[in-house]
Formats: C-alpha cells, structure tokens, sequence
C-alpha cells in the first residue's frame, strides 16, 4: 500500500493525523483496522458462501470477471480454441520484434567500433575530435547523456 511513498511523506502523513485527530488518533486507527477486518471477513464469508453455491472452489482471486469466466464456464479446449487464432499473430510479432532489437544492437555496436576507429591517432573531445590541424571536426552522432546522473 505504502510502496510509493518514502519515510518523509509517510511521516508527514502521519504528523499531519496527528494535527487533524489529536488525542482522537488511537481511536480512528483502532477503527479504522476493525473496519478492515471487517471488510476481509465479509469477503471471506461472501466466497464461501458463493463456492458452496456452486460446488466449486473459490478464491477472492477468482472474483475478477475475466478469471471466473475462464476458471469456472471455460473448459481447457475452450479457452486453447479461443487463444488459437491470436497465438500465431502473438508468436510474429514476438519474432519480429526480437529481431529488430538484434539488428539495433549490431548497429549501435559497429558505430561505436567505427567511431573508436576514425579517432585513434588524434585526441578526442567531448562533442567531436580534433583534426590534424587542430581544428574540430563534428562528431556525426550526437553526445551521449546519462539520465540517471541527473
């Protein structure tokens, strides 16, 4: 529940409970666990009561539409029947794009060779390397920049 907030926000969440509920706060988080408790019983009672009306069992998991129509109304060669006409276009574009990502990796992997080739001999600056007359000559591919430095 709490994995997108660091320390600082969740202890200003809670200074700021604490400015709000005062010496209330004890007792509106004692409730508000009960509440939950509560909450989790009622789903609990809920699945079981659906799984024996059905005489199957039942997970709170398996409430989801999507999973309670291919759990409990799909038999297996049901569900391969409907996969089947989507699993040949799925395994293509899979390929497709595996390769295009290989032949991205031989491109980005020749242009560093060729250019760590054309600047041996001559010292190199940051946006393009020095010439033999001293005169800098562009870099025909941008700099690269770290986004993670930042």
């Amino acid at each position: 529940m709490f994995e997108n907030l660091n320390w600082w926000e969740i202890g200003a969440l809670l200074l700021l409970a604490l400015l709000i509920f005062g010496d209330r706060l004890p007792t509106v988080i004692s409730d508000g666990l009960r509440m939950i408790r509560n909450l989790r019983r009622m789903a609990q009672n809920a699945t079981g009561d659906l799984s024996r009306e059905l005489g199957t069992d039942i997970q709170l998991e398996d409430l989801h539409p999507k999973a309670f129509i291919r759990k409990h109304l799909l038999s297996e060669e049901d569900e391969a029947a409907l996969r089947k006409p989507l699993q040949s276009v799925y395994d293509d574009l899979r390929s497709t794009a595996t390769s295009v990502h290989d032949d991205l990796k031989d491109v980005a992997k020749n242009a560093d060779i060729k250019s760590f080739g054309r600047d041996t001999g001559s010292s190199s600056t940051t946006n393009g390397s020095t010439t033999g007359g001293g005169q800098v000559a562009p870099s025909p591919r941008p700099a690269r920049f770290d986004l993670d430095a930042t």
